[in-house]
């Protein structure tokens, strides 16, 4: 694969695994439905698992427009890469929601709800503050960056287990600062599937929650950014 034909895969498989989680616990009528938070947490750190591993060979599995910007801050990824990444990225979330629903089209038409047909696509907080909102996606993407810089594989090849750091400490920071915005911690994860939402012809669907979709995209740069600055000083 081209590094743009990575990302591309591996963010839409990202986003099939991960917004698939979402959809089986949340939407009416599915064999997951109300299974709960460790089910959609433990989801989403197999879709990291799973995303990285099938790129990282041809794009180093950045997956996240957070991740290529912070790369390039820190000084270990080109500049003029960053757009192919992010463009790459952005497609792929596509992409991933667009299955996602054509698989659970059964289930979104039976279900009413239309807070919860959007929360299968993309992020939302349980208490709406957008500077506290923005604040936590900078935290949860800043503690995320930060330990990606310093995670590095190991000398001695593990196969697919190389993945495994990543994908646990995105299941930790779902578990642990999950909770007040969805932990989007990704632009293109939660940009994406919203574009998708908004365009796709989803039944009683509602709106796609323009005013808020700002804070998953600058929150995340943002964060990723200082945990770059700081890697530079201690790295």
């Amino acid at each position: 694969m081209t590094a743009f034909t990575g990302e591309l895969v591996g963010t839409a498989l990202l986003i099939i695994l991960g917004d698939g989680v979402v959809a089986n616990v949340v939407l009416n009528k599915t064999n997951g439905f109300s299974s709960g938070w460790i089910v959609i947490t433990m989801g989403w750190g197999m879709a990291v698992f799973t995303g990285v591993f099938v790129s990282a060979a041809a794009s180093g599995a950045h997956l996240n427009p957070a991740v290529t910007i912070a790369l390039a801050a820190a000084g270990k990824f080109s500049w003029s890469l960053v757009p192919t990444y992010i463009a790459a990225q952005l497609l792929g979330a596509m992409i991933g929601a667009l299955l996602v629903w054509i698989a659970y089209k059964q289930h979104f038409d039976a279900t009413e709800n239309t807070a919860t047909k959007l929360a299968v696509f993309c992020t939302s907080p349980s208490i709406r503050n957008a500077s506290h909102n923005l604040i936590t996606e900078i935290i949860g993407t800043f503690v995320f960056i930060l330990a990606v810089l310093f995670i590095v594989s190991p000398a001695d090849k593990l196969g697919s287990l190389d993945a495994l750091p990543v994908a646990l400490l995105v299941l930790g920071i779902g578990l642990s600062m999950g909770g007040p915005t969805g932990y989007a911690i990704n632009p293109a994860r939660d940009l994406g599937p919203r574009i998708m939402h908004a365009i796709l012809p989803i039944k009683n669907k509602g709106g796609s929650d323009w005013k808020y979709s700002w804070i998953p995209v600058l929150g995340p740069i943002t964060g990723g950014v200082l945990a770059a600055v700081l890697f530079k000083f201690i790295g």
